[in-house]
C-alpha cells in the first residue's frame, strides 16, 4: 500500500501540510550485489525505503518494507546512517519530510520480484555497475557499506556553539 492507513487518516485533516515522519532504508546485501527497487512513481532506482508505522521499531519496519516490496526475507545488520531529508513533495501534492533510519541488511532467503504496486521492477544489482539513481540514494548505499561499526549522524552546530576542552 503507498500510503499507509495512518497517515491517510492525518491526511483527511491537513491536507498537504508537511509532515514530519519516520522513515527507513534497507541496504540488502547478498555476496557483492545490493538489492534495489525501480519505484513505480518516478522510475528511479533505490534501495527499498519505507515509512515506520506508530510503535513500530525502525528495524522491524525496515525487515517489512523489504518482504511488502520484493519477497525477499532480510535481517538488520546495523544501523548505518540517521539523518533528515529534505522537505519532499510527493506525486500527489502531500509533502513530508522524514528522519531517515538507513540500514545495513543481510540477505536471508528470497529471489526479488515487485511485490507490490510501488515499484515495476525489483532486482540485485552489482555493486560496480549499479544503475544511475539520485545522489541521495547513493549517499545511503555508501553509508551502509561503510567501514564505520558506528551509526554515522548528521547534525549542524547551532550559532555560538563551541567544544569544551
Amino acid at each position: 500500500m503507498p500510503v499507509p492507513a495512518f497517515i491517510a487518516a492525518l491526511r483527511t485533516h491537513v491536507g498537504h501540510t508537511p509532515l514530519w515522519l519516520i522513515g527507513t532504508t534497507a541496504v540488502v546485501i547478498r555476496d557483492d550485489h545490493v538489492l534495489l527497487v525501480q519505484r513505480a512513481d518516478n522510475s528511479w532506482w533505490t534501495p527499498v525505503t519505507g515509512i515506520v508505522d506508530p510503535g513500530e521499531e525502525p528495524a522491524d519496519a525496515a525487515c517489512r518494507e523489504v518482504t511488502e516490496e520484493t519477497g525477499v526475507r532480510a535481517e538488520p545488520v546495523r544501523l548505518a546512517w540517521v539523518h533528515t531529508t529534505p522537505l519532499i513533495t510527493h506525486v500527489n501534492g502531500d509533502q513530508a519530510q522524514y528522519l531517515d533510519h538507513t540500514f545495513l541488511m543481510r540477505w536471508v532467503a528470497g529471489e526479488p520480484y515487485p511485490a507490490d504496486d510501488e515499484s515495476t521492477a525489483a532486482r540485485g544489482c552489482a555493486l560496480d555497475a549499479l544503475p544511475e539513481m539520485p545522489t541521495h540514494m547513493h549517499r545511503r548505499i555508501t553509508a551502509a557499506l561503510g567501514d564505520e561499526d558506528t551509526t554515522r549522524f548528521e547534525w549542524s552546530r547551532p550559532t555560538g556553539w563551541q567544544r569544551s576542552r
